[in-house]
């Protein structure tokens, strides 16, 4: 199984547009970030999780030429905006299949209103067939994925394990019910947004408490704001099996 990070950054990117923070100034790669998203392959398959507005540039440099399907942890725009650019994929291979929760299915049918249509459609719109993600473990071509259930402040976000790996983002709080979903993980990925408290997210303080508490073998952070600090040196704070993730890594489990 590869996974390999599309973007690794928070809703504006690294670096922010007209700022002239440090990070957003640097020169390392590393420090440039694109909105959150992870493609995951095994066997034959590949899929992605979120499609945000920055999907068609991942798609691109990581040559991906064909998507079994998406899956959307929430509606927020940085982790759907990017649903039209799935039309490549669509005219070479059909409907393409997306996973979400119903609320979140209906927030992409009000956006996207002419690629859920079913009559007078424009010619040039692609179409996708939908499943809505329950708080329960469904079938995922040749396994079962199972959802984590997770809080972003008030909002409820669904996490994903893919056999020993679990990929988390805009958490701030995690059930006590669900943490037993999270056992035995090879890989845990987990959003770690800044140094300071936010109010929707983990901080890197919560991020490193939440990695304590999980134990998985390695850990790798996402969705980081330009606040975090430059990759280089907060990468050297790290405990040892801890890591920050950046935009175009792969890792095999």
């Amino acid at each position: 199984m590869q996974i390999t990070f599309l973007g690794t950054g928070t809703s504006q990117g690294i670096p922010i547009i007209g700022s002239d923070h440090p990070v957003c100034l640097s020169n390392d790669s590393k420090d440039k970030r694109l909105r959150v998203s992870v493609l995951i392959e095994w066997d034959n398959y590949t899929y992605v999780i979120d499609c945000g507005p920055d999907f068609r540039a991942q798609m691109l440099a990581n040559n991906v030429q064909k998507i079994d399907g998406i899956l959307f942890t929430h509606e927020h725009a940085d982790h759907t905006a990017g649903l039209d650019d799935i039309r490549p994929f669509f005219f070479r291979q059909g409907d393409i299949p997306i996973y979400a929760h119903d609320r979140v299915l209906d927030q992409l049918k009000q956006r996207f209103e002419y690629i859920f249509a079913t009559e007078n459609r424009y010619p040039g719109a692609p179409a996708v067939k939908t499943q809505t993600v329950e708080n329960k473990p469904f079938r995922l071509a040749n396994t079962t994925v199972t959802p984590i259930n997770v809080w972003h402040n008030r909002l409820q976000v669904f996490g994903y394990r893919f056999f020993d790996f679990a990929y988390l983002t805009d958490v701030k709080t995690v059930p006590e019910e669900e943490m037993q979903k999270l056992t035995g993980l090879k890989v845990l990925v987990v959003n770690a947004l800044r140094i300071e408290p936010h109010h929707s997210h983990f901080n890197l303080e919560e991020a490193l408490d939440f990695v304590a508490k999980v134990k998985p073998e390695k850990a790798y952070f996402t969705h980081i704001s330009h606040l975090l600090g430059f990759h280089e040196e907060v990468e050297k704070q790290l405990p040892e099996n801890v890591f920050l993730a950046y935009d175009n890594l792969k890792i095999s489990i």
